[in-house]
């Protein structure tokens, strides 16, 4: 007999949620084949079989167990034992009965809808209505159905007042501290300004083919701004600190943490020391990591230690927002959807495909000017591109030494 333990799942946890069984009492399971879901109030993770058997499970779905908990049993067996039909029975599809019947005679008084083009192809053929109708020897459910939901004779309305009441996760528990905390415990401010969009999607349009040839992966925004936003970080290191009791630690790199909407909520990975990463080793990361996000196989590590967060609730379809800070980083920028709207240019109204950004920040340690100007160089090196190769200076400048 094989016990099946609830594995530890970072430090200061001990307890978890089993959120569900991947297999059901009595079934045979291979080595290695995931077999449950668990939760703290920092990840999901999944539990795989030790060894190859019939397992017993202990704990039910729902249940908050000690981290080292006995989960569940297997009896070893190399053999696949019929277990997997067991309590299965044959169904045999039935074929919705539908009753026949004589098809209705149609007076001429009786009014019947039909569209020009049906009528048209009527004259063609040299039929009538009458000849269609005798033609319909079937009425299915969905028929009947379709004239109760949308014949103006049909008056009734159905109502629901139907509604479901589940169990909050640990890990929606988690999240929901923290956005209060955030709110109670930072002087949180948000400022905003917009960027034209115009050269990062020449530059993707022109290169994208080629891109993906050569990395085998799409050239995205996201790697723009994280680009942008290590080049703006270095000018203005305050964006990149953070409050530790009374001393305020400023980091001279960047653990980028990106916003992954998942089905168990908002999870947020890291990349580290994205300032030494390309666009395509950048692009790369992002889908690795939010695969594991949604697949819940991303550990507790790869998840904490950022310096500075990304959100981008445009693929949502968000205009503006003011995204909420993660503890205990001191900022975040929040990129949304691009629209195209009139923009005035050298005295010129044109129409560019326009993004707002926002900045939410703590106040305690990042002065309004440096979040405003940290804002302005993300927003510059994005029409800019180029300027990204020097540090965010003009490439005249930087040649120069100015």
């Amino acid at each position: 007999m094989i016990n099946i333990k609830i594995p530890s799942v970072g430090e200061s946890i001990f307890e978890v949620e089993l959120v569900k069984w991947f297999v059901k009492n009595g079934d045979f399971v291979d080595k290695n084949q995931e077999l449950a879901e668990i939760e703290s109030d920092k990840a999901t993770l999944t539990i795989t079989a030790p060894d190859s058997g019939i397992i017993k499970i202990l704990i039910e779905e729902g249940a908050t167990v000690s981290i080292g908990s006995i989960a569940g049993e297997i009896t070893p067996s190399v053999k696949k034992e019929s277990t997997e039909n067991k309590g299965k029975q044959i169904k045999k599809d039935k074929n919705e009965q539908r009753e026949t019947v004589s098809s209705p005679t149609i007076s001429k008084s009786e009014a019947i809808k039909i569209t020009p083009l049906a009528k048209k192809k009527l004259k063609e053929k040299n039929l009538n209505v009458d000849d269609v109708l005798k033609r319909l020897k079937r009425i299915t459910t969905k028929d009947i159905d379709a004239i109760e939901d949308f014949s103006p004779l049909h008056k009734s309305k159905k109502f629901s007042r139907d509604f479901t009441k589940t169990k909050m996760s640990q890990l929606r528990q988690k999240i929901s501290k923290r956005l209060i905390a955030v709110k109670n415990e930072t002087a949180m401010l948000t400022t905003f300004n917009e960027v034209d969009m115009s050269k990062i999607i020449e530059l993707r349009k022109k290169y994208q083919n080629k891109f993906i040839e050569k990395h085998k992966v799409k050239l995205g925004f996201m790697s723009f701004f994280t680009k942008a936003v290590t080049t703006s970080l270095k000018t203005h290191p305050s964006v990149n600190a953070m409050i530790d009791e009374q001393n305020i630690i400023t980091y001279n790199y960047v653990d980028l943490s990106v916003a992954v909407q998942t089905p168990k909520g908002l999870m947020v990975p890291v990349i580290r020391n994205v300032e030494s990463l390309s666009l395509a080793e950048i692009e790369q990361e992002l889908i690795k990591l939010a695969e594991k996000a949604r697949e819940a196989k991303i550990s507790i590590e790869e998840m904490t230690g950022g310096t500075f967060t990304i959100t981008n609730g445009g693929v949502f379809g968000s205009m503006l927002s003011t995204p909420i800070i993660n503890p205990p980083q001191s900022a975040i920028l929040g990129m949304h959807n691009i629209m195209q709207r009139p923009i005035v240019v050298d005295g010129k109204i044109e129409i560019k495909p326009m993004m707002y950004l926002a900045l939410s920040y703590d106040h305690r340690i990042i002065d309004g000017k440096d979040a405003v100007q940290f804002l302005i160089q993300v927003k510059n090196l994005i029409e800019n591109p180029t300027e990204m190769l020097f540090d965010g200076k003009d490439s005249e400048m930087f040649l120069l030494d100015l």
